[in-house]
């Protein structure tokens, strides 16, 4: 039988609205996972539950990720670590009521069992790599390895309650008095209010995840309302982000990382009407479809996303030390980092978690490894599989990419199909090369979660307007 949370709401009759949900620690938790998912994670999720609303150019990124050819890539499971990306919270997230992915396999973990016993490479403690020799004693002899999640609940205390509002704000029942919480809601008549018990499951909780992205008002158009996700408000409201990029023959970045893209663009209506690059650019936008979606409201917390996750990231930031397991806790929600062996590059500025394995408990947080401990303690050390690699594509290769992120190799007719598409006539088109470095890159991740023209609003200040 599946789980289930109950709910009170507080709803507008006159409106039909939620004002507020008052929850325990069950929903909390399971709300601030939400930030913690990978972005193709959700992706896959809407797909699965018949809520496949499009999210900025991610659904297309996903797509191009399903068609490439697996001769362009390392290896197939380079398409399985973006189409599957893993939850650097995955062990945290296992303690909740409502298993969101319920249809992820467990990440295994393996230890060569030569290491294992010595004190100078007893750090060498690994996911299984399918007979790859130990790069310490060269063995192949690797043990499963079994652990216990290292908290009871996920992130809030159990006793933990909270007030949350319609557009994922959390509001401690005790900050204020229930007048003033009322007019800082917009309630003017108490009378027209009423208490309704919720119940949601599994396909609920989706919905408001896919919600958060695209409504102001996820809780009211998914809990009340049941108004399919696919058919919520996804106006184009995107208020872009202009940056400066550094063209070629002006002064420019000196990072090695930085990346050199062709834009080809339309010079009447000042568009980006596709790109040419190399394979380090498409690996970087593959890369977005790893990134916790906490990772990317924290690049913009001014409220121009369509949806409201930016203000679940900003109350988590506010929140009171008092609900939260620890500070690591909540550094895991504000700082979310990257599974071991994801992280392709440092332009985005995202850091790898570490994990550590003490007394069958595996955890992220190196402080409940006591210093002076007499027991042997591991840190699993990642592969390098993407990183050391050079990303997921293999290389040189180069890439015909769209406006909206649609990815193919480099093709002329495709090109071409592009610019009848938008009524552009190659002699209307003029090349401008850009070399993209950190700010660029963010800059562009968000460009690619909360609007379909993801170039243009990257990389161009003014687009044309029909």
């Amino acid at each position: 039988m599946e789980n289930k949370i109950n709910l009170k709401a507080l709803v507008d009759k006159g409106s039909n609205k939620i004002i507020f949900i008052e929850s325990g620690n069950a929903f909390i938790d399971v709300l601030l996972s939400f930030l913690t998912i990978p972005l193709g994670t959700i992706i896959k999720l809407g797909r699965e539950h018949s809520a496949p609303v499009e999210i900025g150019c991610m659904n297309n990124l996903y797509s191009s990720v399903e068609e490439i050819d697996v001769s362009e890539l390392r290896s197939d499971a380079c398409r399985e670590m973006l189409l599957l990306p893993r939850n650097a919270a995955e062990s945290h997230c296992k303690n909740l009521v409502l298993q969101i992915d319920h249809n992820a396999k467990p990440t295994r973990y393996f230890g060569c069992y030569s290491c294992l016993k010595r004190e100078t490479t007893r750090k060498l403690f690994r996911y299984n790599l399918g007979g790859t020799a130990c790069k310490a004693c060269y063995c192949s002899v690797y043990g499963e390895i079994t652990f216990s999640v290292d908290v009871a609940s996920a992130f809030v205390k159990e006793r933990a309650r909270l007030l949350i509002t319609d557009d994922l704000q959390l509001i401690s029942p005790f900050r204020e008095s229930i007048s003033s919480l009322f007019t800082n809601l917009g309630v003017t008549n108490r009378n027209t209010t009423e208490e309704l018990n919720l119940n949601i499951g599994v396909d609920e909780v989706v919905n408001l995840l896919i919600g958060s992205l695209v409504s102001k008002t996820p809780l009211t158009e998914t809990l009340l309302k049941h108004k399919p996700v696919a058919k919520l408000t996804n106006e184009n409201n995107y208020q872009a982000i202009h940056i400066d990029p550094q063209t070629v023959g002006e002064t420019v970045l000196t990072e090695e990382d930085n990346i050199s893209i062709k834009l080809i663009i339309s010079k009447s209506k000042n568009i980006v009407c596709y790109a040419e690059a190399g394979e380090d650019f498409v690996n970087l936008l593959f890369s977005f479809l790893t990134l916790p979606l906490g990772f990317v409201a924290k690049q913009i917390q001014d409220g121009s996303l369509k949806g409201c996750i930016d203000h679940l990231y900003r109350s988590v930031q506010d929140l009171d030390a008092q609900y939260l397991n620890s500070n690591h806790h909540k550094e895991m929600l504000v700082n979310p980092k990257l599974v071991p062996d994801f992280c392709y590059n440092s332009l985005l500025g995202i850091e790898e978690a570490s994990y550590y394995y003490l007394n069958s408990r595996l955890t992220t947080d190196c402080s409940l490894i006591p210093s002076n401990s007499s027991s042997e303690s591991f840190k699993i050390e990642p592969t390098n599989l993407v990183s050391s690699a050079g990303g997921f594509l293999k290389g040189p290769a180069f890439f015909t990419v769209t406006d909206n992120l649609v990815i193919r190799p480099i093709s002329t007719i495709l090109e071409l199909s592009v610019l009848d598409k938008l009524n552009v006539p190659v002699t209307d088109t003029e090349k401008r090369v850009v070399l993209m470095g950190k700010k660029e890159a963010l800059s562009l991740l968000v460009a690619s979660f909360d609007s379909d023209s993801a170039l243009t609003n990257a990389f161009i200040s003014k687009p044309y307007q029909a």
